[in-house]
């Protein structure tokens, strides 16, 4: 007796199945996204270009270290000490010789008009931050030099880096609402850019390399 030829199953469909599966997960599916920082990085250095020269005491030291234990200033510190201390490294309301230097705008001024080629610019700026705040507003000379080693979580770095930010983020409130009464994120494009002249993001974040 003759055999009977098998029936073939019929995969047409299953493409479309299959497909359909496909744009189901892509659809339903929640993508883990990375953590950034939103600030612009700064420009590449130029290697041939002079070294800015600080003065010790305007340097306000953070390091974080492969075991992420934190330190400030060469002293074992907790997240939560860094707003504080920054705040009154920039401002250094006693005139403590170990805190930041600062200049007022009106000696800033003076400065560039006594330079071969004075930038206009720069002092036109100067003057309508003196119009804005008063003859008595300074700028501090600080910087925080922020370190971690290659081995520190990203989570501890970015919580470092919130603290300080949040730091100037105050300071730039303070001076918005004595000023204008209301905070710096509510201030015209023009009003923002005269408090950033006084409480710039002075941060260096150098390289990371190995602590002990």
């Amino acid at each position: 007796m003759a055999r009977r030829a098998l029936q073939e199953i019929n995969a047409g469909s299953m493409a479309d199945i299959a497909f359909l599966l496909l744009i189901f997960f892509l659809v339903t599916t929640t993508m883990e996204v990375d953590t950034g920082i939103t600030r612009m990085l700064p420009p590449p250095v130029d290697i041939n270009a002079p070294k800015p020269d600080f003065h010790k005491r305007n340097v306000f030291i953070v390091l974080v270290n492969r075991e992420n234990v934190l330190a400030i200033e060469n002293k074992i510190s907790e997240t939560s000490e860094i707003k504080e201390l920054c705040i009154e490294f920039f401002t250094n309301p006693y005139n403590d010789e170990n805190l930041s230097e600062s200049v007022t705008f009106l000696k800033k001024i003076e400065t560039e008009r006594g330079k071969e080629a004075p930038n206009k610019d720069k002092i036109d700026t100067y003057q309508n931050v003196i119009d804005a705040f008063g003859n008595h507003i300074s700028k501090s000379k600080g910087v925080v030099s922020l370190q971690n080693d290659r081995a520190t979580k990203y989570g501890k770095y970015l919580e470092v880096q919130d603290q300080i930010i949040a730091a100037i983020t105050e300071l730039r409130n303070t001076l918005s609402n004595s000023t204008w009464g209301k905070d710096f994120d509510e201030l015209s494009p023009d009003q923002q850019k005269l408090v950033k002249q006084v409480y710039p993001f002075a941060i260096s974040e150098a390289e990371p390399k190995k602590f002990n």
